[in-house]
């Protein structure tokens, strides 16, 4: 009767030694990985708040553009300093004499 009772114990070692075992590797597979990504996020926060800071940037320009276009629109054209126009000559009724 003790050699089943051995079996019987030995499988159920396995099978808990497996799970304990795999759920060890998770674990640890985990961890690494935590490890990396923790390692990257300082570059990560850089490249964004530089990608931010050239959006920034360029929204910065074509405001100041638009602003200067709007600006030159409300200025309109200084009519009084172009000059006077040409009028045009009165016709002639009578053909001149000799």
């Amino acid at each position: 009767m003790e050699r089943p009772l051995l079996a019987v114990l030995l499988l159920v070692g396995l099978v808990i030694g497996c799970a304990v075992g795999s759920a060890y590797a998770r674990a640890r597979r985990g961890w690494n990985d935590y490890q990396t990504v923790k390692k990257s996020v300082p570059g990560a926060r850089r490249g964004a708040w530089t990608l931010v800071r050239g959006l920034v940037v360029k929204a910065a320009v074509i405001a100041l553009l638009l602003f200067g276009a709007v600006a030159y629109a409300a200025v309109g054209a200084d009519e009084e300093t172009a000059g006077p126009t040409p009028s045009q000559s009165p016709p002639q009724s009578e053909r001149p004499h000799r």
